[in-house]
């Protein structure tokens, strides 16, 4: 146990040492240069987590480890659950059915084509391929965080997901605003789209939520709506992670099933409860009965858990587990990629011309 009398002091001081690589990471994160990017201090987290794995980890106190494993788990879990006030039930109200309709489609066949593509074409380990798609169809670093506990990952899978998230949310970031005036000023012909359509294109096509921000941002002149369409939807694939996992984890049980009925041994459900605590959480939020600078201050509290979780992975992950992975995470992750920029734009047209 993490906290037994034996443990506990290294316990402590192995969070206390992750929560200072982690307000390292959120200073790193809010240098201009960097944020201007889009890049998290979730991103920035793993990064730093990961050098340190690779260089410093022999030269620190190994008792440690136990409070860096508790901060990869337990703070990851508690951290989903208070992402929940990122969102209220009344901003996927506002994009109506077509928003709803684009988030639901793309994550979903995101998900699905990324997890078949990894583990059947291109022969990819089936933990990393899944939350290598979990990470492209929800909301980039965040929805792989999530995903691990219900996969039970290795850490250094969760690194691989995540850095393909930033390696094509990156190219995103810079090929939409390219898309706007091609998508966008044509006044006839299916590339148009209004500024309305394009920031549902936006919000349920790209990574990672400070991404779908950062494109509205660039493009000069872009109206209001277009920004708000883009986050609500966004926010919508969000809250959709915790449907998503809950359905992941009746999945592998059945898998589990199966290949248990084959060996003989019984398999044990095991539902992600912590999803099902954030979509509680986001209906208490909706209720708006916490003042708006109190919550806040609760998701500039959740970000720094989260990015606590993401460094303590990035502190397991090991060079030398990579070997072997060869270039498939980044042709899953590619494959991903095309789908959500021309598939998703496809579906975004027909779905809009529907609803």
């Amino acid at each position: 146990m993490p906290f037994s009398k034996e443990k506990r002091q290294g316990t402590f001081s192995g969070i206390i040492f992750v929560a200072i690589f982690a307000a390292a990471a959120t200073m790193v994160s809010n240098i201009p240069a960097v944020s201007t990017l889009g890049i998290s201090p979730l991103v920035v987290g793993i990064v730093m987590g990961i050098f340190y794995a690779n260089t410093l980890h022999n030269k620190f106190p190994r008792e440690w480890d136990a409070g860096i494993t508790f901060s990869g788990k337990k703070i990851l879990r508690f951290a989903i659950v208070f992402y929940g006030f990122r969102i209220t039930f009344q901003q996927i109200a506002e994009v109506g059915m077509s928003g709803f309709m684009v988030s639901l489609i793309m994550l979903s066949s995101t998900l699905i084509l990324g997890s078949y593509l990894g583990y059947k074409v291109f022969k990819m380990e089936k933990d990393t391929s899944i939350l290598t798609a979990s990470g492209a169809a929800v909301c980039g670093a965040a929805a792989v965080l999530a995903t691990e506990p219900v996969l039970k990952a290795e850490p250094h899978k969760t690194a691989v997901a995540v850095s393909m998230v930033v390696l094509f949310g990156t190219i995103s970031m810079f090929l939409y605003p390219v898309l706007y005036a091609s998508i966008i000023e044509p006044a006839t012909g299916f590339l148009h789209m209004s500024p309305q359509e394009f920031g549902i294109y936006v919000g349920g096509t790209i990574h990672e939520v400070a991404q779908v921000v950062a494109v509205p941002a660039s493009v000069v002149g872009a109206p209001v709506e277009m920004a708000n369409s883009a986050v609500i939807v966004k926010m919508t694939r969000v809250i959709m992670i915790a449907p998503m996992l809950i359905v992941l984890g009746l999945y592998l049980a059945y898998s589990a099933k199966k290949s248990g009925a084959q060996s003989g041994g019984t398999v044990k459900l095991v539902i992600p409860w912590f999803a099902v605590y954030f979509v509680g959480m986001a209906g208490f939020n909706s209720l708006q009965l916490v003042p708006q600078d109190i919550v806040s201050v609760v998701n500039q509290i959740d970000t720094f858990l989260l990015t606590m979780a993401m460094t303590a992975l990035g502190m397991g992950t090991i060079f030398a587990k990579f070997k072997g992975l060869g270039l498939a995470p980044l042709y899953t992750a590619g494959a991903m990629f095309v789908w959500l920029v021309v598939g998703g734009f496809v579906v975004t047209k027909m779905v809009t011309a529907i609803f």
